[in-house]
């Protein structure tokens, strides 16, 4: 990158992004330097669990004791389950040792009962300014963590064989290229010439050196040389079907979104190429500086591909939270889905069942598929918000390929995103979810603990556990050790919903030739910030005992 565009950025780095129009700067930035070993992470209290409606929300941003940390703050959370053990689990946060400094690093966590503890050993490079995390997982339960150096846009590769406990460097820093916002996941099929290979894609026009994607064939150690992706899509994610094609989901930062495949991602014997570009009607535009989450977005693309066996295999999904056709305010989290190998996408169907209401914010909306084809989607939510603001998060599922989709259910309790923010305007830009055959986990970040120097709620990352049976609280085989432990009270402004069932709230959503969206600017209508709706301080309270949990089979 060049010098001058590095000194711009960092004049800019302490303003915030205007909160319309196209972006003017990538979406992570280099800031303040790091303070002085031992500064921050002075003050504790009890580790946050919060249970909703049956669901229950754990903590996953604790000291080395199992507690809070008070005013440090932690977003944009990427979960990854051990597929041959569901009891192993690692999650990649961006950490802020203290709210008061944008300076962060690359915070991770793991457990090893299933969610109901977990442990943060710390950084995988402390002192050194890292964002963007992106982690999964491949077949025999090996950890990956993709990490960004906000200095370069440069990225790497980290791996760990025990769960995420312990973290090694695969390729040098910087080596695997990268860029902002970018994205990477595993050919985990038996049957592919590219099993085990890596596919990474990022915002080419703040790129470590060029190009918008690459590929790795040892397991992240060496990247191949970046190359340009047809209408250079961004702020998307990319997934790999059972035959080994590649498909990658993305936008223009408006209201065009693309389906872009390669047939020989696969062959290591031949640079990629892309040979099929699909245009998708997603029902409306990106959204950056939204009044839920000002300094951000207010959610990515995310594509999956169904690897099931079922019927439905090879089906390719899609998830945007956009701003809808006509609307000026407010967002809605939109799925499509193509049954032919991405040739065509089906009409954009709404997943949030609640009445049309453009006041409202549906965002952060990401979905997993699970080995048996069922598809889970989780999102933020302002439907029970009198201030449209205040968020919970929630949850339906789809087990027709996407054709109806589920009741939605609130699975948390209501916290204001506007507050808690580390020196940025925004709580990150994505959350995740994995999925197996009975349910999924959730990582997402929330304000539920209350810092009493500061006078607001903080920004922590939690971990949820959804199923449509509604019987949502982690099971892991062995019993944890109790730890101290907080307890938030639902607030007035949450109302619980109906619990998920299989009932069909839609009629099937017919598969169509495709039509160029037309490309907007998104020009949100201003928001003024709300008082968040005031919440009771947490409470101490032992942990629950675990039960048993069935280990699920293997996934492709």
């Amino acid at each position: 990158m060049c010098l001058s565009l590095l000194a711009a950025l960092a004049t800019a780095s302490g303003q915030t992004l205007p909160h319309e129009g196209r972006m003017t700067g990538p979406l992570e930035k280099p800031g303040m330097p790091p303070a002085p070993v031992g500064t921050y992470r002075l003050e504790t209290s009890p580790r946050m669990i919060a249970p909703y409606a049956g669901f229950v929300s754990y903590q996953a941003n604790v000291d080395q004791n199992g507690n809070n940390i008070v005013g440090d703050a932690a977003n944009e959370p990427s979960i990854s389950v051990d597929p041959t053990n569901g009891n192993k689990m690692t999650i990649g946060w961006r950490q802020f040792d203290t709210w008061t400094s944008n300076f962060r690093q690359s915070g991770y966590g793991y457990t090893t009962d299933a969610g109901l503890t977990w442990h943060f050993p710390g950084d995988l490079q402390p002192g050194v300014f890292r964002s963007d995390p992106v982690t999964n997982s491949d077949e025999t339960g090996t950890f990956f963590y993709l990490s960004l150096l906000v200095n370069t846009f440069c990225g790497d590769i980290w791996r760990s064989t025990n769960g995420g406990q312990t973290w090694t460097e695969r390729s040098p820093d910087g080596a695997a290229h990268s860029g902002d916002k970018e994205w990477f996941t595993l050919d985990r099929t038996p049957a592919s010439m590219g099993h085990g290979f890596q596919y990474q894609f990022w915002t080419g026009f703040f790129a470590c050196t060029s190009g918008e994607f690459s590929r790795s064939t040892d397991g992240g150690a060496t990247w191949q040389n970046p190359i340009n992706i047809p209408n250079g899509p961004v702020w998307g994610t990319l997934d790999v079907a059972s035959n080994g094609n590649l498909f990658i989901g993305g936008g223009d930062e408006g209201s065009s979104f693309w389906c872009v495949r390669s047939s020989n991602a696969q062959n290591p014997a031949v640079t990629p190429t892309f040979d099929q570009i699909t245009t998708v009607n997603m029902g409306g535009s990106l959204i950056y500086g939204g009044a839920v989450n000002p300094g951000g977005l207010a959610g990515q693309i995310f594509l999956a591909v169904d690897r099931s066996g079922s019927p439905t295999n090879n089906n390719i999904y899609m998830v945007a939270t956009v701003e809808p056709f006509g609307a000026t305010n407010g967002s809605d989290v939109m799925f499509a889905r193509s049954t032919d190998g991405g040739l065509t996408f089906s009409t954009p169907h709404r997943i949030n069942d609640d009445p049309i209401n453009h006041n409202k914010w549906h965002w952060f909306g990401t979905l997993s598929v699970a080995p048996n084809g069922r598809i889970d989607s989780v999102w933020n939510d302002t439907r029970n918000a009198a201030n449209n603001i205040d968020s919970q998060l929630f949850y339906s599922y789809s087990t027709d390929g996407g054709v109806t989709w589920s009741p939605n259910v609130a699975v948390s309790n209501s916290f204001n995103p506007l507050e808690g923010w580390p020196n940025q305007s925004k709580i990150g830009d994505y959350i995740t979810l994995v999925s197996d055959n009975t349910g999924a986990d959730v990582a997402y970040s929330a304000t539920f603990n209350f810092n009493p120097s500061r006078g607001q709620h903080e920004q922590d990352v939690y971990y949820v556990r959804v199923s449509p049976t509604g019987i949502a609280t982690p099971t892991p085989t062995a019993t944890p050790t109790a730890t101290a432990t907080a307890i938030v009270t639902p607030t007035g402004t949450a109302t619980a919903t109906a619990t998920a069932t299989a009932t069909p709230m839609a009629t099937a959503t017919p598969t169509v030739t495709p039509t160029a969206s037309p490309t907007a600017t998104h020009s949100p209508t201003p928001t003024p910030t709300p008082t968040g709706t005031p919440r009771a301080t947490p409470t101490p309270r032992s942990e629950p005992t675990g039960r048993p949990r069935p280990t699920p089979p293997p996934r492709p």
